[in-house]
């Protein structure tokens, strides 16, 4: 019986401690937001390169994939028919030229001689209609040699504009036929590379949004200024290069409900080819203080996105947050916090709402040291 006492007399266990959780402050800073997209890279110039006059192929004169200039001869044709016409319509030209200041001589010799009554007005205004006709046709057997001589000059084929050459698609001794349009035989292509094009698409809430903010005055629009874009590629981390806004399209597509875009960058080192994948941001806000924190602090409940903060009384308080985009390794908090606030970075599987916690102060997150809108991004939302 004593012995039953002494249990019943045993004391209750101890309270188990409060957990610890590691808590910091939010980084208030000014961030520029940047909207993401994929872009691909097109030449500034893209050209066919196809024959005006149809002949044999005499020359090739570049190496397939070479850098060529404009005016840079490509291709001779055989130029001997062509020279032969030439020098028919200069000889057509010397008796025309010859016609006509015979006719010219004895029309002024009619008008003389009319003058004396020596000859009818009729036979005087028949030789002054012949050297009419004799000089409209020295003006036809003129255009006659322009138009030999330029057929002469086309059987050289030169680059028209300054690029990279893809391959010959036609070798020597073939005969190629000339014309307008895609009637000439296509010889080869050429593509300008400096500067290059990166074309993308917005989709309808981005584009209402720059509409927004230019009509409030925070961002022109991109048909007014060049706005600033960067880009980079699949081998480069970030975005080391730096472009342009050239061009936005007049209206939406209705099958995609995207608005196509350009902007244009240099490429000195002729690195960059037309068809390849780029990722590029666009600035898409005028710059602001954001209320800034980890991400590991973030979670999660079904469509909720919330923090625990830790109030004056050292409980854990639920805060339902709205997010904005990660910049710098931190994540924008648009609503639900504040810059005095405690946010519980540290230990929030420990914890639950209204419980008393122990508080490890961690210190606010520190950005990065040399903050530049190069720095920043954030994913255009669709």
């Amino acid at each position: 019986m004593v012995v039953g006492n002494a249990a019943c007399k045993t004391s209750a266990p101890d309270a188990p401690p409060p957990p610890q959780v590691g808590v910091s402050r939010p980084v208030v800073r000014e961030v520029v937001e940047w909207d993401e997209y994929t872009a691909r890279l097109e030449a500034v110039d893209s050209v066919e390169v196809r024959p005006r006059v149809s002949g044999y192929l005499e020359s090739v004169h570049f190496k397939d994939g070479a850098m060529v200039k404009k005016g840079d001869v490509l291709f001779i044709i055989d130029p001997r028919p062509y020279v032969a016409v030439l020098r028919r319509a200069e000889a057509d030209l010397a008796v025309a030229k010859a016609r006509l200041d015979l006719a010219e001589t004895r029309a002024q010799r009619a008008e003389r001689l009319l003058g004396k009554n020596a000859i009818s007005k009729e036979e005087a205004d028949t030789r002054t209609a012949e050297a009419r006709q004799a000089s409209a046709s020295v003006a036809a057997a003129v255009a006659a040699v322009e138009t030999a001589r330029l057929d002469v000059d086309f059987t050289r084929i030169e680059a028209p504009v300054s690029g990279r050459a893809g391959r010959k698609l036609i070798t020597e001794g073939n005969l190629i036929s000339g014309g307008s349009g895609s009637q000439g035989t296509l010889l080869t292509t050429i593509v300008s590379l400096d500067p290059i094009y990166a074309y993308f698409e917005a989709d309808e809430r981005s584009y209402l949004k720059y509409v927004h903010l230019a009509q409030a005055g925070l961002r022109p629009s991109s048909r007014d200024v060049p706005n600033p874009v960067q880009i980079g590629f699949g081998d480069e981390q970030g975005f080391p290069h730096e472009g342009m806004m050239n061009f936005v399209d007049n209206r939406l597509d209705p099958d995609t409900g995207t608005m196509t875009a350009r902007a244009v960058l240099s490429n000195p080192d002729l690195l960059y080819s037309p068809g390849l994948f780029a990722r590029l941001r666009l600035i898409g806000g005028s710059p602001y203080r954001a209320v800034m924190i980890s991400d590991d602090a973030v979670l999660h409940d079904q469509s909720q996105t919330f923090v625990f903060v830790v109030d004056g009384d050292s409980k854990a308080v639920y805060r339902k947050i709205t997010l904005g985009p990660l910049i710098d390794g931190l994540r924008v908090v648009r609503e639900g916090l504040g810059a005095d606030d405690r946010v519980v970075v540290r230990g929030t599987q420990r914890i639950r709402p209204d419980i008393v916690v122990s508080v490890i102060e961690d210190g606010a997150t520190p950005p990065s040291a040399n903050p530049t809108p190069a720095a920043t991004g954030s994913k255009a939302s669709s």
